[in-house]
């Protein structure tokens, strides 16, 4: 088998591995078999929860590791847990009474569930008792989130991001995808410069910038593709096609 300069391709979900029917095409989903056929590992890095991104990763086949929930979870295999960082369960009260001061719609993840606006904690339950993995707020009002943006920063201890242009995504400072990959990078044996990351958001910018290639989809927001070494066609184009046929399989 053919020595690769690269070894691992990290794909972002929502926006780069998925067209916006959040489904895989018939072509990329064949490019991505022909890199595994190859030994390229393939690794899903997404914001999702590990219950939303198995099903993807069950579709193409994929055993390799993952990283999900932005960097607080990363995967040995697609059901065995190698790390996992909690938020602060007082950070997380304070984002949900900043929430609900700013009147927008937000989200958590914890271990077990999604929760949101319209199904929070009972009364009978703890911020203390959960096992909170990531928070979120959406507003397509601009000032709005960044009045949320500047109080987030003002608390400290956290790491901000988005996954779209409407959305604030918080995980414990430190952690980011950037981060998941290098762990993963220990797993497989392999060095971040064999590394290609994939992504559109602001949740993919450190791990853009920290691997050997770093490509922002055609549909990435400017930012993303201002740090990129490469920006290839959009989600809804195929654009992780050109990554592996044009930059991996040569």
């Amino acid at each position: 088998m053919t020595t690769r300069k690269y070894k691992l391709l990290a794909l972002d979900m929502d926006g780069t591995l998925l067209n916006d029917d959040h489904e895989i095409s018939l072509e990329t989903s064949k490019w991505i078999h022909k890199a595994m056929d190859e030994g390229i590992h393939v690794c899903l890095s997404t914001g999702r929860a590990a219950s939303s991104a198995l099903p993807y990763g069950q579709e193409l086949g994929l055993e390799t590791p993952m990283v999900t929930v932005n960097g607080s979870e990363v995967w040995k295999s697609p059901r065995e847990l190698y790390r996992r960082t909690l938020l602060d369960p007082a950070a997380v009260r304070r984002m949900h009474e900043l929430a609900v001061e700013k009147e927008v719609w937000f989200w958590a993840y914890s271990v077990e569930r999604l929760y949101n606006r319209d199904q929070w904690l009972q009364e009978e339950q703890a911020f203390e008792d959960i096992e909170w993995l990531k928070f979120g707020y959406n507003t397509k009002d601009h000032e709005l989130r960044h009045d949320i943006l500047m109080e987030l920063q003002q608390m400290g201890g956290l790491e901000v991001s988005n996954s779209s242009p409407d959305n604030l995504e918080i995980n414990p400072l430190g952690i980011n995808k950037a981060t998941g990959i290098a762990e993963v990078c220990k797993l497989l044996d392999i060095d971040m410069s064999e590394v290609v990351a994939v992504g559109d958001s602001l949740n993919d910018l450190a791990v853009i910038q920290a691997v050997g290639l770093g490509v922002a989809m055609g549909n990435a927001q400017d930012t993303v593709k201002q740090e990129a070494d490469l920006v290839v066609a959009s989600n809804n184009e195929d654009g992780i096609v050109e990554v592996i046929r044009d930059h991996i399989l040569v």
